[in-house]
C-alpha cells in the first residue's frame, strides 16, 4: 500500500466540557466553543455534534468569546471571517479564525502574552465590521484592553473574574470596560480605542463576588441612543441591572412613565470625554437559592436593526449553581423584572450550571453544568412561550482511560476518571438525510464512587456484558438490561446482532444508583410495574434515599438527565483478588476467559489473574513482572495471552484447554524489550507477530518462532513522542496485510501498513515483516494530549469492504471515532 493511498476522515468527537465558569461561547455564526481539557472544542446546536478541536493550548482552557458574539450577530450578516479568543490556565490567549466559506479554521496568532496566571474572563465588542476590541483578566490581578495591543489596567489588589466591554452612547468614540471579582464592587474605566483607560467611578451594593457582568447594547428612546444598562450577578444570589444615562438628557428624563422607584435611586456620574454619565440602580432581581454564575442580555434580532440603530430586547438570561436558569423580563404595566422562565429545576443530576447563553436569535438557551454536560433549551411554542430541553454534544469531563467495541461494533464503550462508563453509537434513524452517521451517547451503564481505569466487552454469544476496573481492588461484572436492548434497537434501526427472543429472557430492566456510588443494584421487569404505587421519597435527596431510575426504552438520542439516571447497567458480580487497584483488563475472542491486572511495585501484586465468564472463578494466576502490567491481549486464535508492563519487559503465555474448566497456563518466555516503560500491545490478527509500544519512542514487531520462542523481526523508525497505544487491523488474509495504528504521548496518530511475508512451512515458517507509513491523522483531528488507547471498529462488513473505522481515547477528555479509508 503506497503512501498517501490511505485517507481519513473524523467521523465522531465525543467530550465534555471544563467545568469552570466563563468556559463557553456561543458566536454570531451559530456555533458554540468551549475548553476540553488543553483543546478548544467547536460545536453545532443544530446537529448536536462536535464538529472539530483546536490544538494549541499548552494548559487546560479556562474561557472562550466569539468574535463577534451573539449580541453583534446583527451587524455581521454577510461576514464570512469569524473570530474566536481562548485563554488557558497559563496566561496565554489564542486567537483563531473560522471562515464561513470552506469551514475551515486557521491558527492566527498568540496575543503578546502579559498574564502570569490562568486567564479568568474575556470579552469583546465589535466596533465596525472590521473592527474589534476585547478585555481580558487573571488571576494575577490585571486586566488588559486590546485593539492591537492596550496598555494594561489594574482593578486593585483584589483578581477581577468578569468583564463586560460597551460603547458609550452619543457620538463619543468612547469605550467603557466594566469589571467585577473578589472585592465584591463593580469598577467602571473608560477610554478611548487608542488611548489610556482611566478609572471612572465603583458601584457598590452586591455583599459577594460579582461572577458575571454583561453591557446591553445602547437603548434608543425616542430616537435618541441615550441609555446603557448593565447587568451584574454575585455569589450574593442576587442580580442587580444598573443604568447609565447621558447627562444632558437625565435632567428632562424625570417624567411620569418612569414609575419604578429604583429609577431615582442615583448614584455616581462619570465623565468620558465632553459627556458626563449618570449611574442609577434600576432593578435588583432575587430568585436564585444559590451563587449565580452568569447573566447575559438577549441578542438583538436582525430583523429589528436598521442603520445603527437596533432594538435590544429587555430580557435577561440568568444561570446559578441552584440548577435552573431563569429569564427575566419587565412587566408591561408598571415596569418591574419578573422571572418569566425557569428551566432546570428537575436535573438532581447537574449539581448546579456554570454558565447560560442565548443563541443568537433568541430562541434557544444553553446552560453547561458540574458533570461537564450542556442543557439546552429551545423554546418551540407558536404563541405562547414553550421551552423544551434539545439534544446536546456529550463526553466525559476528565481523561478517558480505555474503550472498547460491542462484539459486532454497532457502539463503543469508553471509560474514565470522571468516574463514569458511557456507550456511544451511531443513530442511524438520525442520520438519513445525510450520507454520515450521527452519533451520540445512548446509555451511562456506570456512575461510580472512584476513578474508572480499564474496562473489556466479553466477546462471546449472549447478552452485552462489560467488565470494569476502577481505582479500588475489584472488577465488577455488568450485564445490559432490557431497556438498553430495546434503546439500540431503535438506534440500529432493529439491525441488532443480538437475537429477539434474547430480549424475552432478559428479567432485569434496568438499574438503581447506589447510596455511595457503587453497586448499581438491579429492577426487575416485574417491580418496574410496582413503581408507581410507591411512595415518593419526602424532602430533600440524601445519601440515604437516592431517588428511584426509571429505566427508559428510548426512542430518540438521550439528553443529560436521561443518561445520568435512567440508562443504568445493573451489576452481577464482583471479582476479588488483587491486592491494589485495577490497572488493565482484557477478554478472549471466544469469551470465555477474562484477564485482569493491577497497579504492581512487586512480583507478587503484578500477578495476572484470569477468570472464567459465567461462573467468574479465579482459574489462573501468572506470575512474570515485577511492576504494572500495562495491558495485555489474547491472539486471535486464543492460544496465547501477550501481556507488558512498566518493567521494560514483555510476556507470552500458552494457553491449553484440556477440559470443560481445566486449563494449562504455561509461561512462554519474558524478554527484556525496551529501554523504557512499555505502554502498549496489540497481535496480527492473522498470525502470531505481534507489536509492542514504548515510553523509549519505538514500536518493535515479534513473532512467536516455532510456537516456543520469540523473535524481533524489526522495529518503526524512531517516533517524536512516546507510544502509548497500539492497534493492529488485519486487512487480508491472504497477503497479510495489516494496518498498524500508533498512538503518541503528544496526541498525534500514524497509520502504518505492515505486510507479514512467511517462508516454510506452517509452524517452521520463519515471518519477515515489511513496514511503510501509510498516513498520519491530521492534528486538527487529533488528541491534543495522550492517547491512552485505539481500537479498529469489528464490523460485521463483507471482506473486501475499503473502509475501516479506528476509535482513540486520550487524556484531553475526548473519544474519537476516524473512517479510513484504503486505496
Amino acid at each position: 500500500m503506497s503512501n498517501g493511498a490511505v485517507e481519513v476522515e473524523r467521523m465522531f468527537i465525543g467530550a465534555g466540557c471544563n467545568r469552570i465558569v466563563n468556559n463557553v461561547s456561543w458566536g454570531a455564526c451559530g456555533l458554540v466553543a468551549f475548553g476540553a481539557q488543553n483543546a478548544v472544542a467547536v460545536f453545532c446546536p443544530k446537529t448536536a455534534q462536535i464538529l472539530t478541536t483546536l490544538p494549541g493550548h499548552k494548559a487546560s482552557v479556562n474561557c472562550t468569546c466569539w468574535i463577534p458574539s451573539t449580541k453583534f450577530a446583527f451587524k455581521v450578516k454577510h461576514a464570512d471571517h469569524h473570530f474566536l479568543l481562548s485563554g488557558d490556565t497559563d496566561g496565554a490567549i489564542l486567537l483563531w479564525e473560522l471562515s464561513l466559506a470552506d469551514k475551515k479554521w486557521r491558527h492566527v496568532l498568540q496575543v503578546p502574552q502579559p498574564h502570569k496566571k490562568g486567564v479568568t474572563c474575556i470579552s469583546g465588542i465589535m466596533i465596525s465590521e472590521t473592527d474589534a476590541v476585547f478585555a481580558s483578566t487573571s488571576s494575577d490581578g490585571a486586566v488588559y484592553v486590546w485593539e492591537l495591543i492596550l496598555p494594561s489596567l489594574s482593578g486593585g489588589s483584589k483578581p477581577m473574574v468578569a468583564l463586560s466591554l460597551a460603547e458609550l452612547p452619543g457620538s463619543t468614540g468612547n469605550l467603557l470596560l466594566a469589571m467585577g471579582g473578589l472585592d465584591n464592587k463593580i469598577h467602571l474605566y473608560c477610554g478611548e480605542r487608542t488611548g489610556k483607560f482611566v478609572r471612572a467611578c465603583e458601584l457598590k451594593g452586591h455583599t459577594d463576588w460579582i461572577r458575571s457582568l454583561d453591557f446591553s447594547l445602547p437603548i434608543c428612546t425616542n430616537g435618541q441612543i441615550n441609555t446603557l444598562l448593565l447587568v451584574s450577578s454575585s455569589q450574593d444570589r442576587g442580580i442587580r441591572i444598573w443604568k447609565m444615562s447621558l447627562r444632558n438628557s437625565l435632567t428632562n428624563s424625570k417624567r411620569k412613565e418612569e414609575i419604578s422607584l429604583a429609577s431615582y435611586i442615583e448614584g455616581p456620574i462619570f465623565v468620558a470625554g465632553s459627556f458626563s454619565y449618570q449611574i442609577s440602580l434600576e432593578s435588583l432581581l432575587i430568585g436564585h437559592e444559590d451563587w449565580v454564575y452568569s447573566v447575559e442580555w438577549q441578542p438583538p434580532l436582525s430583523s429589528a436593526v436598521e442603520g445603527i440603530e437596533c432594538d435590544q430586547p429587555q430580557s435577561i438570561l440568568s444561570a446559578s449553581m441552584d440548577k435552573t436558569m431563569m429569564i427575566w423580563q419587565p412587566e408591561r404595566t408598571t415596569g418591574i423584572w419578573m422571572n418569566v422562565v425557569t428551566v432546570g429545576e428537575l436535573s438532581h443530576c447537574a449539581l448546579g450550571f456554570y454558565g447560560g447563553l442565548w443563541s443568537p436569535n433568541g430562541d434557544a438557551i444553553l446552560a453547561h453544568g458540574y458533570g461537564g454536560s450542556f442543557h439546552l433549551w429551545r423554546n418551540v411554542g407558536v404563541d405562547a412561550d414553550n421551552w423544551q430541553p434539545q439534544k446536546v454534544p456529550s463526553g466525559h469531563f476528565a481523561e478517558v482511560t480505555d474503550i472498547a467495541w460491542a462484539r459486532s461494533g454497532e457502539y463503543m464503550l469508553s471509560v474514565s476518571h470522571d468516574q463514569t462508563s458511557r456507550i456511544f453509537a451511531p443513530w442511524l434513524t438520525e442520520s438519513r438525510s445525510e450520507n454520515r452517521d450521527s452519533w451520540h451517547e445512548i446509555a451511562r451503564p456506570q456512575v461510580h464512587g472512584h476513578d474508572i481505569n480499564c474496562v473489556t466487552i466479553i466477546k462471546g454469544k449472549g447478552n452485552h456484558r462489560f467488565v470494569s476496573g476502577a481505582e479500588e481492588k475489584v472488577a465488577r461484572v455488568f450485564e445490559a438490561p432490557l431497556s438498553f436492548l430495546k434503546t439500540l434497537n431503535h438506534a440500529t434501526s432493529q439491525q441488532s446482532t443480538f437475537p429477539g427472543d434474547l430480549q424475552t429472557d432478559v428479567q432485569i430492566l434496568g438499574a438503581n444508583m447506589s447510596a455511595l456510588g457503587l453497586s448499581q443494584k438491579p429492577i426487575y421487569v416485574q417491580a418496574a410495574y410496582e413503581i408507581p404505587n410507591r411512595n415518593t421519597n419526602e424532602g430533600m435527596d440524601t445519601l440515604e434515599t437516592i431517588p428511584d431510575a426509571v429505566p427508559a426504552e428510548l426512542t430518540e438520542p438521550p439528553i443529560e438527565e436521561q443518561l445520568a439516571w435512567h440508562t443504568l447497567w445493573p451489576e452481577s458480580h464482583k471479582l476479588y483478588g488483587h491486592g491494589n487497584e485495577l490497572f488493565s483488563l482484557c477478554c478472549d475472542h471466544e469469551g470465555k476467559l477474562v484477564a485482569s491486572s493491577c497497579k504492581a511495585q512487586s512480583a507478587s501484586v503484578a500477578e495476572i489473574w484470569l477468570w472464567q465468564v459465567g461462573t467468574w472463578k479465579a482459574v489462573g494466576r501468572l506470575q512474570s513482572h515485577s511492576l504494572t502490567v500495562t495491558q495485555m491481549e489474547f491472539s486471535n486464535d486464543d492460544n496465547f495471552l501477550l501481556a507488558v508492563s512498566r518493567d521494560r519487559q514483555f510476556s507470552v503465555f500458552s494457553i491449553k484447554r484440556s477440559g470443560v474448566d481445566e486449563m494449562d497456563c504455561q509461561l512462554l518466555t519474558r524478554q527484556e524489550a525496551h529501554k523504557r516503560i512499555i505502554w502498549s500491545c496489540s497481535w496480527n490478527p492473522f498470525g502470531h507477530e505481534f507489536a509492542t509500544g514504548s515510553r523509549d519512542k519505538t514500536v518493535k514487531i515479534w513473532a512467536i518462532e516455532k510456537g516456543s520462542s520469540v523473535k524481533q523481526l524489526m522495529a518503526l523508525p524512531q517516533f517524536k513522542s512516546s507510544v502509548t497505544a497500539l492497534s493492529w487491523a488485519g486487512l487480508d488474509h491472504l497477503s497479510n496485510n495489516g494496518l498498524l495504528a500508533v498512538g503518541m504521548e503528544n496526541g498525534l496518530i500514524e497509520l502504518w501498513s505492515l505486510s507479514v511475508n512467511r517462508t516454510g512451512d506452517g509452524c517452521l515458517a520463519v515471518p519477515a515483516v515489511t513496514a511503510g507509513l501509510a498516513t498520519w491523522l491530521d492534528p486538527f483531528s487529533c488528541h491534543v494530549s495522550t492517547v491512552h488507547r485505539l481500537a479498529w471498529r469489528n464490523s460485521e462488513k463483507s471482506a473486501d469492504s475499503r473502509s475501516m473505522e479506528l476509535a482513540s481515547c486520550g487524556a484531553d477528555h475526548s473519544v474519537r471515532v476516524y473512517k479510513v479509508n484504503l486505496g
